[in-house]
């Protein structure tokens, strides 16, 4: 029998999940008007690694009734892997860079499909796409990605993160919430949580890059959520960059790249993974 207190578990964090999400659905239309169609490289975002490594061609992996993109180093051992949640556009090319990116540095990189095969660059449609997602459709998709990297005989499971921007920011906090086996989780303008039912239930580290301009994720909130995160004894390290908006770290988003908070973020980024992820697999 399930007890009532076990139920009651189960309904809070779903209704965490949730509240992460909900504000996306009144995201502010014109801080995305401007997106076109990934046409530069990785490389105007931030530089890459300083030693890369071979990384076999990405392809597209299903995994139970989810799927994904994945790109893998083709050296030989354990490797970290991360999970990858896409912006509230899909699973574009933008996406495809950065995941391919991690890999480069070494990681098993999966860039899971949260609309299952549809992305768009227009900003209504996005909009009904990320409202038509089941809350609890996409939060099996994530455990399941997770699942499929530690059974994966080149992934260390101890060494799983996430990272997402946007609506995937909101996500990846989410599975941390809800994934108690993740190491790191990077967090990008992505919904916040600030209720403790959420968050002691925290158990990786907290990277968050925030932009101070956003309207929809006001400075205040996020300075709450650090302030909660510290409260209950959770590591974390939240950086909010002056005058950056919302997406400020895709270049596709015309009026709202900051290219310097940018490069800022992708090396937090970089150099937190190395250090919670990458750094502790011996010989990785």
């Amino acid at each position: 029998m399930i007890s009532f207190s076990v139920m009651r578990r189960t309904a809070l964090s779903l209704a965490a999940t949730i509240l992460v999400l909900a504000a996306c659905h009144h995201e502010a239309v014109d801080e995305h008007a401007s997106h076109t169609a990934s046409t530069e490289t990785t490389a105007t975002t931030a530089s890459a690694a300083a030693t890369p490594a071979a990384a076999s061609a990405g392809q597209p992996v299903q995994y139970g009734d989810a799927s994904g993109y994945l790109v893998a180093p083709s050296t030989p051992g354990k490797k970290a892997g991360v999970i990858v949640i896409h912006e509230w556009w899909g699973l574009d090319d933008w996406v495809r860079e950065q995941t391919d990116r991690l890999a480069q540095q070494g990681y098993v990189a999966l860039a899971v499909d949260l609309y299952r095969g549809k992305s768009t660059h227009d900003p209504g449609e996005a909009h009904e796409l990320m409202r038509g997602l089941p809350e609890d459709r996409a939060m099996a998709d994530m455990k399941a990605a997770f699942d499929y990297l530690a059974a994966r005989e080149d992934v260390d499971p101890k060494h799983i993160g996430v990272i997402g921007w946007c609506m995937g920011g909101g996500y990846a906090l989410a599975l941390a919430v809800n994934e108690p086996r993740l190491a790191a989780t990077a967090m990008n303008y992505g919904r916040l949580v600030t209720d403790p039912a959420s968050i002691t239930k925290i158990q990786s580290q907290i990277l968050g890059n925030f932009g101070e301009a956003d309207r929809g994720i006001p400075a205040e909130d996020v300075k709450k959520f650090g302030a909660e995160l510290t409260k209950y004894g959770k590591l974390s390290d939240i950086k909010i960059y002056p005058g950056a908006g919302h997406a400020f770290m895709n270049p596709n988003n015309k009026e709202g790249y900051n290219a310097a908070a940018a490069a800022d973020a992708q090396q937090r980024i970089d150099s937190f993974f190395d250090r919670m992820l990458r750094a502790k697999i011996p010989n990785s």
